[in-house]
């Protein structure tokens, strides 16, 4: 069987090491370039070419343990916000607990990590989020000054990693520090004076795995200095849960089960900021459940299905899942209906004499797009005024065409099959048809689908002999009562013969045949501007 792959939509780097089995997890690790933890800069430039060398001082760092006296470990970086050492980034140290650096004056973030050789004595995290540098000048870190970090999950749950993270503003610069912990055993302090109102903002997440899923705790704060300790001991009542359904899809006749993947963290963005996140391991199939904090903003996942050996595994990017107190919000994967969608995709666009085609024709049943959608074969085509005016080989992900200037009719088809998929949609055909003309820019292309949403066991499957209720959705440019015509019909002999299906209030009801037949379902739309959509899904789901 031969294999395709999407390039993710997602752009965000998360870097996960690792697995276990559910009740373990994964822990999340980021990168450290070159600070006590985690440094990062908001902006990439910095000023050059000065005719007069900037006044320089001294810096001189004492580091004290939680006993007094000169650390066993210890890592400190001073990083420079503005003036003429901004950008600048330095870890003064010395085997004496007192590190000089000598930097230009300006405003500084200082951070300082400081532990031992025992474990469990854990790791003092002590921020200056500002350091005004103005003159020879000594600052003490002190791990006597520290505060534990207590945030726990309102049940029993094992502790699986945690990142707490600074952002601190000035002069419209941005600097950030974090720190990523394996342990619970973080502790914190403010250092220094206060800074302006509002430049100061702090996160911290921590994870937590439980044998029916986990949880993930995350809460922002902003004001003027750097968190001395955390407390907070979550209630349910402040959590929303994301139930994750892992289902085994059929293939070549059998079902590849094993073991799933689900990686979460917060949505990376000027609303959440960067952090860490976790994974944990699923059986498929199989269902986790992961609860999340609401106010820490949106929520990413990502969903890695077992694959078949010889085939690379499928990867679902789910981005942005808002949550609120007290609710569920359930995802599934590799469930049917199989099948095209539009969700957060462009469809077709044209510009200027050129179509581009974002057409994913195997999302799973809940209109997850896969990274790797497996197949035998697949095709597309356009059509321009009735002739064939291009033609490749594989699916309608990222396709691109050049057609000629003017208006035209164009028909787009395309069709993707996979043998012995039974209960898996084994082979769908599709088949657009709109005028186009030359456009000044980026246009949409009015195209649309159809998504049948049939309620089916966790094996994805429906009672045989039973009639079902299958809603039928339309995305695209047909969508918001712009249907003109739509006409639904089953087959029960893999599309031999069909028998047409009223649509009432969103659904059709298809009279199941007997136990191991397949469904197969087409959609035949017109829209009020007269493009039409003709898709057919052979197999989309069986009976048992």
């Amino acid at each position: 069987m031969t294999t395709t792959s999407l390039l993710p939509r997602r752009s965000v780097l998360r870097v996960l090491t690792g697995a276990a089995a559910l009740g373990g997890a994964a822990v999340a690790s980021v990168r450290v370039p070159g600070s006590a933890a985690f440094a990062a800069e908001s902006e990439t430039e910095r000023e050059t070419g000065s005719e007069t060398e900037p006044a320089t001082y001294t810096l001189t760092i004492r580091h004290l343990g939680r006993d007094g006296r000169v650390p066993t470990r210890y890592r400190t970086s001073v990083t420079g916000i503005s003036g003429p050492g901004a950008g600048r980034s330095e870890q003064p140290h010395d085997a004496s607990g007192t590190a000089s650096v000598r930097l230009p004056g300006g405003r500084y973030l200082l951070e300082s990590s400081l532990w031992t050789d025992r474990v469990p004595d854990g790791t003092d995290w002590i921020v200056q989020p500002r350091l005004d540098l103005d003159r020879d000048t000594t600052v003490t870190v002190d791990a006597r000054t520290t505060a534990p970090v207590d945030v726990t999950p309102p049940d029993a749950a094992a502790f699986l990693t945690a990142g707490m993270f600074i952002e601190v503003t000035h002069e419209g610069a941005t600097r950030m520090a974090g720190i990523v912990k394996a342990t619970p055993t973080l502790r914190t302090a403010h250092l220094g004076p206060e800074a302006e109102a509002g430049s100061v903002r702090q996160w911290y997440d921590s994870y937590w795995t439980t044998r029916s899923g986990g949880y993930a705790l995350g809460r922002t704060f902003s004001g003027t200095r750097a968190l001395t300790g955390l407390t907070h001991h979550y209630a349910a009542a402040e959590l929303a849960a994301l139930e994750l359904r892992a289902l085994a899809r059929p293939d070549r006749g059998g079902a590849v089960a094993g073991t799933a993947g689900i990686d979460l963290s917060p949505t990376l963005g000027p609303a959440a900021g960067p952090s860490v996140g976790a994974s944990w391991s699923v059986p498929v199939p199989g269902t986790a459940t992961v609860f999340v904090t609401p106010l820490r903003g949106a929520w990413d996942l990502v969903y890695t299905a077992p694959a078949a050996p010889g085939t690379r595994p499928n990867r679902y990017f789910v981005d942005g899942i808002a949550v609120r107190a007290g609710t569920t919000a359930a995802h599934t994967f590799d469930s049917p209906v199989f099948g095209p969608a539009l969700t957060g995709r462009g469809g077709v666009q044209r510009d200027g004499d050129t179509l581009t085609a974002d057409l994913p024709l195997l999302a799973d049943g809940d209109g997850h797009v896969p990274t790797a959608p497996s197949f035998d074969t697949a095709w597309a085509g356009l059509y321009r005024d009735g002739a064939l005016l291009h033609a490749r080989s594989g699916g309608l992900d990222r396709a691109t065409f050049t057609v000629p200037p003017g208006p035209s009719s164009y028909r787009l088809a395309a069709t993707v099959a996979r043998r012995g998929a039974t209960g898996a949609t084994t082979r769908v055909s599709v088949s657009w048809t709109f005028r186009s003309a030359t456009t000044p820019g980026p246009a949409p292309v009015p195209v649309s689908v159809v998504r049948f949403s049939p309620g089916l066991g966790p094996d994805g499957t429906a009672p045989a002999g039973s009639p079902l209720r299958v809603p039928v959705t339309v995305q695209g440019a047909a969508a918001g009562g712009r249907v003109r015509s739509l006409a639904v019909s089953m087959s029960a002999d893999g599309g031999r013969s069909w028998t047409v299906l009223p649509v009432h209030e969103g659904a059709v009801t298809v009279p199941n045949p007997v136990a191991g037949t397949a469904v197969s379902l087409r959609a035949e739309l017109t829209d009020t501007d007269g493009n039409t959509l003709d898709q057919t899904l052979v197999d989309a789901y069986r009976t048992g």
